[in-house]
């Protein structure tokens, strides 16, 4: 479901820096097209595992839980009472802002060690538009991140499914394409009729223990993606 990369030179890291609050250099946000239900190979291929997918998922994790730990860091010597880390995001996909509000809520259902706020001061930010790559979170491994939500892949496959498999890579979870469709990571792979947009149980449980480290310092994290 993600085509995830890192950033190449700091001439595409300005191209896609966060920008407070216009999001000027987000990718293209031109309307859908008009017949976006017609699969595309390059549509498809998005939901294909690349050799460069596992260290640019771990990129963006760790670009966002340094982020996110510092800030819980400076909370924790201001005398507050913290038990969770909280990653915070803006929006800059109107068309997707109810998807992303129920992927927020079934992530903060779902797991206990870290929360998702949406608020100015954000960690990473979502986005969308038309790409041939599809849906991808993309990071330049230094703290800037984005997701994109691609409009012609979103009238194929489950809209909050998409917006909550990408969600899961900045919480740290790696694809698994072969997976099941009770398997939120295995995104694209069950096909276009798989709706869960819930992480399972498997999920849940890597999610919480990766970010209980993030409490402390960045844990030696595995990330292992079945091709």
């Amino acid at each position: 479901m993600s085509h995830r990369r890192i950033l190449s030179s700091f001439a595409a890291l300005a191209a896609a820096a966060l920008a407070v609050p216009a999001f000027a250099a987000s990718p293209s946000t031109a309307a859908p097209a008009t017949s976006p239900n017609v699969s595309t190979t390059a549509t498809r291929a998005a939901y294909v595992g690349s050799p460069q997918d596992e260290a640019a998922t771990k990129a963006f994790y760790d670009a966002v839980m340094k982020s996110a730990r510092a800030k819980f860091a400076q909370q924790a010597k201001s005398g507050r009472k913290v038990t969770a880390v909280t990653v915070t995001y803006a929006v800059d996909a109107p068309t997707f802002r109810s998807q992303i509000a129920s992927s927020t809520s079934i992530w903060n259902s779902s797991v206990s060690n870290v929360k998702l706020a949406e608020g100015s001061n954000y960690d990473f930010y979502y986005t969308e538009g038309n790409d041939s790559r599809g849906s991808y979170a993309s990071t330049d491994g230094h703290g800037s991140g984005y997701i994109f939500i691609d409009y012609a892949q979103s009238q194929q496959y489950d809209k909050t499914r998409i917006v909550a498999h990408e969600t899961g890579h900045v919480l740290g979870l790696p694809d698994h394409y072969s997976g099941p469709c009770s398997e939120l990571m295995s995104g694209g792979g069950p096909g276009p009729s798989c709706t869960n947009a819930y992480p399972n149980s498997t999920e849940r449980s890597k999610v919480n223990q990766l970010w209980a480290n993030g409490k402390t310092s960045l844990p030696a994290a595995a990330f292992h993606t079945a091709k």
